[in-house]
């Protein structure tokens, strides 16, 4: 049974983390308790809800079963503890949050596919030199022999590696950081959201969220300059902390899409710098070096 158990925490994925949200709340606005509502969508088959129940059947509380997840179930984690604690509605907290992780998801996606036309080329790319290579073995020349049996052949061999793997790692690098962040844009204003509509005051709405260690400190100056302004312009702090929560979604969106614009530029540096001259190195001069060694004239 806990081996079973650990299975399913284990294999738990993150990919519906939003359709269980919005099923969780659905479920607590018809009147189910919170752990009656996981034990209902634990029925449908939903992995998520099985990874949790297998932790809080070990006796780990729900709270902690959720954020044991990490990655993004950790802030659905500190949006149920927060919402709890301050006694705001727990179905409106989740269809709030289930909200946001669908747009973080779609504007993930969104980066994603963009990302994935330079990202395929890049790679495709990478395999240039070893074309280069069978290119010459097609043409009947001797190019590994050359490549394994002479100091010149050699040193194009070594040079060449060199290079396909500085390509490599520098491709890999580039495309690590055109990769989408991680976590939720906003999810700092819409937890102090939460915790105002709970009627908590500012400061403990702070400090509740400080506590559950899910926001940066970029969030935490977003969300202390949004509250500065409703002080300021006298406006109610809900409103603006959760239109600054999907202006920050859309501003991750927007800028997923520049990074993805800009890699399909940056990636032709290690196609000049390394991948070009690997080719050179593996498939032309070795190509070069048994023509004139095949048509060379013994003395």
């Amino acid at each position: 049974m806990v081996n079973r158990r650990r299975r399913a925490t284990q294999s738990a994925p993150e990919v519906d983390l939003a359709h269980s949200v919005q099923t969780l709340a659905v479920l607590l606005q018809a009147g189910a308790a919170p752990l009656v509502a996981w034990r209902h969508l634990a029925g449908t088959g939903d992995p998520n809800a099985i990874a949790v129940l297998a932790r809080v059947d070990d006796g780990t509380p729900l709270v902690t079963a959720i954020d044991a997840a990490g990655g993004r179930w950790r802030e659905l984690a500190a949006a149920w503890e927060i919402a709890t604690v301050v006694g705001a509605p727990l179905a409106e907290v989740l269809r709030t949050i289930a909200g946001s992780l669908r747009d973080a998801a779609a504007a993930a996606d969104d980066v994603r596919v963009a990302l994935a036309e330079p990202a395929g080329t890049a790679r495709l790319l990478l395999w240039m030199p070893l074309a280069g290579l069978l290119l010459g073995v097609g043409l009947g020349f001797d190019t590994i022999g050359v490549l394994l049996g002479t100091p010149a052949g050699a040193t194009c061999a070594v040079a060449g590696l060199l290079l396909v793997g500085a390509a490599r790692m520098w491709t890999r690098r580039l495309l690590r950081r055109a990769q989408p962040a991680s976590g939720t844009p906003g999810i700092a204003a819409e937890l102090v959201a939460v915790a105002l509509r709970g009627g908590a005051p500012i400061d403990r709405a702070l400090r509740l969220v400080a506590d559950a260690a899910v926001v940066d400190r970029g969030g935490e100056e977003s969300v202390r300059r949004v509250l500065e302004l409703s002080r300021t312009a006298g406006v109610p702090a809900v409103e603006l902390l959760r239109a600054s929560a999907a202006q920050d979604r859309h501003a991750a969106r927007v800028q997923g899409r520049l990074r993805a614009a800009v890699l399909s530029t940056r990636l032709l540096v290690p196609l000049g710098v390394c991948t070009l001259p690997a080719f050179l190195l593996l498939g032309v001069a070795p190509l070069m070096l048994s023509v004139l060694a095949s048509t060379s004239i013994p003395a």
